[in-house]
């Protein structure tokens, strides 16, 4: 049995859909920082991987068949792109070229997930993950050198959210 794509997934990250609470693609990237910061409910849309998230049973999960799409779909890829760099900006990092550096106002104050632990590390580990599921393996080995190297440098990552990042890829 052929399995079906998650419609909701694909519709939404096309523009022509909503997430669970009725929001657009466009419009969760337009929001602000403090809001990206404090809401946890987002980012299994806008980085979908296969398994189903703790915090959001809402959220569809990648299935074959939506990974196919992304495949096919140069679309769905550019606008997943879109996604990294809105949070891209959010963490504090730019894309330049082939390569994700720190911004200029990259420091740990501003941008909380180069403190040791918290959300904002699972989320990079998601969007590492769901960048290679989506067959953008270039973007996921930018973001993860990116993290692997300013996280401990720039800020105060430990060797534990290195070692998911590392493992994100496999």
């Amino acid at each position: 049995m052929t399995e079906l794509p998650d419609n909701r997934l694909i519709l939404f990250t096309l523009g022509q859909g909503t997430d669970h609470a009725g929001r657009f693609f466009h419009d969760i990237l337009a929001l602000d920082n403090f809001w990206l910061e404090h809401t946890h409910d987002y980012i299994q849309w806008l980085f979908p991987i296969p398994e189903a998230g703790r915090f959001n049973g809402f959220a569809p999960v990648l299935d074959s068949s939506t990974q196919a799409c992304f495949e096919e779909n140069p679309k769905l890829r550019e606008q997943q792109s879109l996604s990294l760099n809105r949070m891209l900006d959010f963490f504090g990092l730019v894309q330049n070229g082939m390569a994700i550096e720190p911004a200029p106002n990259l420091n740990p104050q501003d941008h909380l997930w180069l403190k040791t632990g918290g959300h904002n590390h699972l989320r990079i580990t998601r969007m590492i993950r769901s960048l290679h599921y989506c067959h953008q393996p270039k973007l996921a080995e930018q973001l993860q050198t990116a993290v692997l190297t300013y996280g401990p440098t720039r800020g105060y990552v430990g060797e534990v959210s290195c070692e998911y990042w590392r493992k994100a890829t496999e």
